[in-house]
């Protein structure tokens, strides 16, 4: 029995002395890597002074430490960044819908600048800038091993002058130069106009003009068209639309749903996690839509379209999208800056994540690339379609079938079939979903 107890009483010690011998290493662990911290702050500490003691040139130390902090936000990922007090005002004017530049949201891809989208309208647009180019100079200076905002801050400058870009496009046997003329961007977030007897609604961007606009503007179509009943549906063109603002994405997502979820962001920890749902009401009455996006459509654009998309509330027609699925939080900072940090993902309703991957479209539609020949080509195909008939030949009989009034309609769908055709001509994606909406008030019709 003593014996017992004493090995009953040694497997206890010897259990204790096996959990101190695992648990001092986790604190020493712990220990180790505060301290590890403070060595590093120290090292910091020194190198910042030896720059600023022994440097060749005298340096100015508020923006050694502002590199500092922007090197380590932008070793983060490519959309964390610090913002100086300047860039953190610019920042805050670009939600609010006018800014000074080209027009162009730009990432960062292998050490180059890569554009996201070109703004509609905007010189960077006007000068045929592409979604997918690639920066590599700046007015004959590389960008190359350039941080983000430095490349960025090289595009800058006063309106009204000239920068020449330097661009890498897929399908160009050799880098080209553009040249470009700055200005100051006045976004229209939202242009709205009829093309037959569908809605088409541009979106831009996500700033705060973005609900506002897509309202008005599909209020105002609707009433020259004498009402939603004389509309067959919506076109969304969110094209080379690179994002904004998670509030006005909802927001959009919610005006054609009248329930379920809109999207989720989840953190680093699982109770910060949100879920955004839709509200009662569609302001289209469930009338069909066509989501159109390609390679240029991030971030908010890609919240909408995966969002109409997972509720098979609209078709999404076009390429993949960019595939940015993640959210920036803007901090505040001492001294009127701010930081751009990366805090969580964000998933569509069915609970994807489309980071890296993007949105894929229910239906693959390219847009073809216009050919230096473009308008020659036009002239041809249009000339092709005014191929003489047996009405144009002299004397020919009339069609004694018809009224006159059967005539005229017989020519007001001609002349909107011709319309069409060369709509295809000039954005074949945009045809193509238009084409979509007619066949399926066809349908409906027939029903």
């Amino acid at each position: 029995m003593r014996k017992f107890a004493m090995a009953a009483v040694g497997g206890t010690l010897a259990g204790i002395l096996a959990t101190t011998y695992v648990a001092e290493p986790l604190l020493a662990q712990e220990g180790n890597r505060e301290a590890s911290v403070y060595e590093q702050l120290d090292l910091f500490g020194d190198i910042f002074e030896r720059i600023r003691v022994q440097y060749v040139e005298e340096v100015d130390e508020t923006e050694l430490i502002e590199a500092a902090i922007g090197g380590m936000l932008s070793s983060l990922d490519p959309h964390s960044s610090y913002l100086s007090p300047d860039d953190a005002a610019n920042m805050r004017v670009q939600t609010r819908g006018e800014f000074g530049g080209l027009g162009i949201e730009v990432t960062q891809e292998e050490g180059f600048v890569k554009v996201v989208s070109p703004i509609d309208g905007t010189p960077a647009d006007e000068a045929g800038m592409e979604a997918g180019d690639f920066i590599t100079h700046v007015d004959g200076e590389s960008v190359l091993g350039l941080a983000l905002d430095e490349a960025v801050d090289l595009m800058r400058g006063p309106v009204g002058s000239e920068i020449v870009i330097t661009v890498v496009r897929e399908g160009e046997a050799e880098p080209f130069d553009v040249s470009i003329i700055r200005d100051t961007i006045k976004l229209t977030a939202v242009r709205a106009r009829t093309e037959d007897e569908t809605v088409v609604l541009r979106l831009t961007t996500f700033n705060d003009q973005t609900t506002p606009n897509l309202e008005s503007g599909l209020a105002e179509q609707l009433e020259e068209a004498g009402g939603i009943e004389n509309v067959n549906g919506i076109v969304l063109d969110l094209r080379n639309n690179p994002g904004g603002l998670l509030t006005q994405a909802i927001k959009v997502a919610d005006a054609f749903l009248d329930s379920g979820e809109i999207v989720s962001t989840r953190g680093r920890n699982p109770e910060d996690g949100e879920r955004f749902n839709a509200t009662p009401g569609d302001l289209v009455g469930g009338k069909p839509i066509v989501v159109l996006i390609n390679g240029g459509s991030a971030s908010a654009s890609e919240i909408v379209a995966g969002a109409l998309q997972d509720h098979r509330r609209a078709i999404v027609v076009g390429t993949k999208s960019f595939g940015k699925g993640s959210v920036q939080t803007v901090m505040p900072l001492k001294g009127e800056g701010a930081m751009r940090l990366t805090t969580a993902r964000y998933y569509t309703p069915s609970g994807r994540s489309i980071q890296a991957l993007g949105v894929s479209p229910d239906i693959v539609v390219e847009q073809p690339r216009r050919s230096p020949n473009a308008e020659a080509e036009e002239d041809e195909a249009a000339a092709a379609r005014r191929t003489r008939s047996e009405a144009d030949l002299r004397g020919s009989l009339n069609n004694d079938s018809l009224s006159e009034d059967e005539i005229r309609q017989i020519e007001e769908d001609r002349a909107k079939a011709e319309a069409a055709a060369e709509r295809r001509e000039q954005d074949y994606q945009l045809a193509y979903a238009i084409d979509i909406l007619k066949g399926l008030s066809k349908l409906e019709a027939a029903d």
